[in-house]
């Protein structure tokens, strides 16, 4: 059997002769649900429509419960629904397009199609390549408008059933293109049942994995026939022939890492980290609403909206005080004030990015500890030291490279109870992935800090107390979720 199906709104759509892969009707593939034996096909669904309770919006509903990979997936039909779900995409995607065309005279009559990534205007490709990482589907059209300079009016779903011959034949020749890019052929000679991709950034100057920490885990994952294969962000076209993603560089919901999230769960691969607990932990004051509403204890804490509510917080919270940007990262965008002068200067600049920050009581720890969690259980405790005469694990403002404090690798047999138990039902707040939970431990019991969609892992730190139990079961996590 054919790895790929290829699912049509009725037997006559599609000559049988113009595709290796096998054909059959969607009506077929819901009513057999037993048909592949366990097997994991990839699914393309040509059905002649996607809307909602159509068999066309079950076959790739009913792909998923499966276990089959499938093209378009339900996510992608419910984003192209409304204008308003896609929105976030379109200043990219009118950049590419504002390259080739400059001039409303320029603007093609119709809508541009774009069939698995590829557009008849080859100046386009650009354009397509990026239409197709953001909405995995097999045929898309896009409705341009002029107003003041060029404009997405609207993104949809082509109708495979209006297509003419021309048209129907680019889809198959894309079609094609596509299913060869296959990664058996490129591994044929391995051993191993599965491969990983990691994303990883070899400039990055603080990256939450190093290099030769993913060669170890790459030899322990060799041991339960897995590949790793660092990849980087040009390699996104290609993330389709891995099995699972592992995101081991900087994560942010505003550049690649989260379109490389985002495609993974739409080609149904386990994703480390997935675009929701990426979205839940980029964003501290999110964090914080969401710890309060689930009963784990954080700092006391002041929303800031303007300098109406600085008072407020001095008022409640005392000085010294911290002040967060809401997206931040390895301690960026967090500043200890010392007194009210500081904080109104401070905040006025920083509210000229962000809508809101979020001031928190500051609390004066020795260390602070991180608790990892895989799947919703531990995966290793460790105790961070603060930086040589600063308040902060890091420090930023040393000059030069930041400056890191030592660390205490702990067992997990002997960390605190009520440590592990704060770091649990914080993680479990966000998601089922990896995270690293920073809390503090004081007389007045343990609070939260924040909850890291991205921790670090590294080969001799994280792993110090619990060796490579901690590599073997970030592997088994992903195979797990592969096999269902």
């Amino acid at each position: 059997m054919s790895q790929w199906v290829v699912l049509v709104g009725r037997s006559a759509d599609i000559d049988n002769a113009a595709t290796p892969h096998k054909i059959m009707t969607s009506r077929d593939y819901l009513a057999r649900p037993n048909l592949f034996g366990g097997q994991r096909p990839k699914v393309i669904n040509l059905s002649r429509s996607y809307a909602y309770q159509s068999r066309g919006y079950y076959a790739s509903l009913l792909a998923g419960a499966r276990g089959h990979r499938v093209i378009p997936s339900v996510e992608t039909m419910i984003d192209l629904s409304e204008k308003k779900l896609y929105e976030n995409s379109l200043p990219e995607l009118e950049s590419a397009l504002s390259k080739v065309f400059r001039e409303e005279a320029e603007m093609p009559d119709g809508p541009l199609r774009v069939y698995f990534g590829y557009a008849e205007d080859h100046r386009l490709d650009r354009f397509a390549k990026l239409l197709f990482d953001w909405f995995r589907a097999p045929a898309l059209e896009v409705f341009l408008e002029w107003k003041e300079r060029l404009r997405i009016r609207r993104i949809g779903f082509a109708s495979l059933g209006k297509l003419d011959e021309a048209e129907t034949g680019r889809l198959m020749a894309a079609m094609e293109r596509y299913t060869a890019r296959e990664w058996r052929d490129a591994r044929a000679k391995s051993p191993s049942k599965y491969a990983f991709a990691t994303l990883y950034d070899p400039r990055e100057e603080l990256p939450p994995t190093s290099v030769d920490s993913l060669k170890h885990w790459a030899k322990i994952a060799s041991r339960m026939s897995v590949d790793v294969e660092p990849i980087t962000r040009k390699d996104l076209p290609r993330l389709a022939n891995f099995d699972a993603l592992f995101i081991r560089e900087t994560t942010s919901i505003n550049n690649h890492t989260y379109r490389f999230a985002r495609r993974a769960v739409q080609e149904g691969m386990p994703v480390i980290d997935d675009p929701v607990s990426m979205i839940r932990c980029t964003n501290k004051v999110f964090l914080n609403e969401l710890m309060l509403g689930n009963g784990v204890c954080v700092p006391p804490s002041v929303m800031i909206g303007g300098k109406e509510d600085l008072v407020r917080a001095a008022d409640t919270l005392g000085f010294p005080m911290v002040l967060k940007i809401p997206d931040g990262s390895f301690s960026r965008g967090v500043k200890k004030l010392s007194d009210m002068k500081a904080l109104e200067a401070l905040a006025h600049g920083w509210l000229e990015d962000s809508d809101l920050l979020i001031a928190q009581k500051f609390m004066p720890t020795a260390f602070d500890w991180r608790i990892g969690v895989l799947g919703g259980q531990p995966l290793f405790a460790v105790k961070y030291l603060m930086a040589k005469e600063h308040w902060q694990i890091i420090n930023h403002d040393a000059g030069g490279r930041p400056m890191e404090g030592g660390f205490e690798a702990v067992a997990l047999a002997d960390a605190p109870p009520q440590v592990l138990d704060a770091g649990l039902r914080a993680a479990r707040c966000i998601g089922d992935g990896l995270y690293g939970v920073d809390l503090k431990e004081t007389d007045g019991g343990v609070f939260l800090i924040e909850v890291n969609d991205n921790p670090n892992l590294e080969h001799g730190v994280e792993d110090a107390a619990e060796k490579d139990e901690v590599w073997t079961r970030l592997t088994r996590w992903f195979i797990d979720r592969i096999e269902g």
